[in-house]
């Protein structure tokens, strides 16, 4: 299907975002969502590192990610591949389900990234289509009402408690606290100043036992997730309109073209691109 190209579709009105995309030789960079992000592969295949694990998504396959699930991305052939993702709030999620169940306990978990199942990926592709088509919104909500309960049906096990609740929050063994700690001081501190000393000083521990507890809590290394939260910040930013270049001074990227090469490794997108989104969102 020729060079690489992607397409992005965003709501004006709710955490709902959408994704078409064709890739032979962009690479991702280790990242994660802070949404729930359901795809499906349309031709060829791409291979992804998720919890310690290589993971292909062939065609006709369906991929699930949690929020925060670390994960990274390429071509696994030469030809590259084609796929449509589909980002949701958890908050969204919450509402749907809570709707079809009158109430749920919990987020759903889901424990594999990449499901066989040619019916699903139908189902997360019509979704994708009528959310960037001309569909009317009462058939968007209808597909996405009925996928958000399908994906949830076939690929879930359980909710978000336990030990994934207490590594999210930081509880349970001396590490994991730590990793909570650093996270905390990483949000806080949003000037991008922060130092691998200043975080051992924090946590009363070693640079490197940070490091190492950090990494296995988050899956990725404390600059990366600095880096990730600058980016997700710009992305707020830029759907408000802010130009490009004021989105990189605010959020501490060297220049625009600094934001512009790593907003497009973790994204796939340029950020004028995500901006214009809105528009042909609606």
């Amino acid at each position: 299907m020729g060079g690489d190209w992607s397409r992005y579709w965003r709501a004006g009105d709710r955490p709902l975002e959408a994704m078409h995309a064709h890739f032979t030789r962009h690479v991702y960079h280790r990242h994660s969502h802070d949404t729930y992000s359901f795809g499906m592969t349309e031709e060829g295949a791409q291979s992804f590192t998720c919890r310690g694990e290589a993971r292909t998504s062939a065609a006709g396959m369906v991929m699930v990610f949690n929020p925060e699930d670390p994960h990274d991305g390429h071509a696994t052939y030469e030809a590259g591949f084609t796929y449509r993702m589909v980002h949701i709030g958890p908050e969204l999620i919450a509402e749907v389900l809570g709707e079809a169940a009158g109430g749920v306990a919990g987020l759903p978990l889901f424990p594999q990234p990449v499901l066989d199942d040619r019916g699903l990926a139908g189902l997360v592709g019509r979704l994708h289509s009528a959310l960037v088509g001309d569909a009317t919104v009462l058939l968007r909500d209808e597909l996405l009402d009925s996928t958000v309960v399908e994906v949830v049906r076939r690929g879930a096990r359980g909710v978000m408690s336990g030990a994934r609740a207490a590594r999210l929050a930081g509880g349970g063994r001396p590490e994991l606290r730590t990793a909570r700690m650093v996270r905390e001081l990483l949000h806080d501190a949003d000037d991008g100043r922060v130092s691998a000393r200043d975080l051992a000083a924090a946590a009363g521990r070693s640079r490197f036992a940070v490091y190492r507890s950090f990494r296995e809590a988050y899956g990725m290394a404390p600059s990366d997730y600095q880096r990730q939260l600058r980016l997700r910040t710009a992305r707020r930013l830029l759907s408000q309109g802010y130009a490009a270049a004021d989105a990189a001074a605010v959020t501490g990227f060297t220049d625009q073209a600094h934001l512009t090469r790593w907003f497009s490794r973790y994204y796939g997108i340029t950020p004028g691109a995500y901006r214009k989104a809105l528009t042909a969102g609606g």
